[in-house]
């Protein structure tokens, strides 16, 4: 079984490149926050390189940019080639699924808000249309306030 999921920052605008066929490729690379300190107190990172392919990596491309907050599902893959001064070169990455936008489209991250016009945050290879307004309707937000659901509503 090979599963792979991440959440973390991008470290740099993804990079979108077009096969000789016309297939889209992005690359990116998610900083992915340890769940333990070092012995200093400080919380450290793994930088992980991160591939999608066809829509999902226009979408990539157009919607997130350093700092952002993503959500990659896919599998872990290993390759090799010849770099440019003979040696062979091996590279482990994660090709992406699926990427998900885990913040709205106005929200401030690290370089100052999103610009993610008509993108839902639900991901990137989603193809629904959802009104763009969704963004500004939390369901979450009561503003410290009761939240009025009765016993019917409740799953369980």
């Amino acid at each position: 079984m090979n599963r792979t999921i991440l959440v973390g920052r991008l470290t740099k605008d993804p990079e979108l490149r077009y096969t000789p066929s016309g297939v889209a490729v992005a690359t990116f690379t998610l900083a992915v926050n340890r769940t333990f300190t070092n012995q200093q107190g400080e919380r450290e990172a793994d930088f992980i390189n991160c591939v999608v392919w066809r829509k999902p990596a226009e979408n990539v491309a157009n919607f997130l940019k350093k700092g952002s907050l993503a959500g990659v599902d896919g599998r872990l893959q290993s390759r090799s080639y010849e770099g440019q001064d003979g040696k062979r070169v091996f590279v482990t990455e994660v090709v992406a699924e699926s990427v998900q936008f885990l913040e709205p489209k106005n929200s401030n991250n690290a370089q100052g808000g999103g610009n993610q016009q008509g993108q839902d945050n639900y991901g990137a290879n989603r193809g629904n249309n959802r009104n763009q307004n969704s963004y500004n309707n939390d369901p979450f937000a009561n503003e410290g306030q009761p939240i009025d659901i009765s016993d019917d509503d409740l799953p369980f």
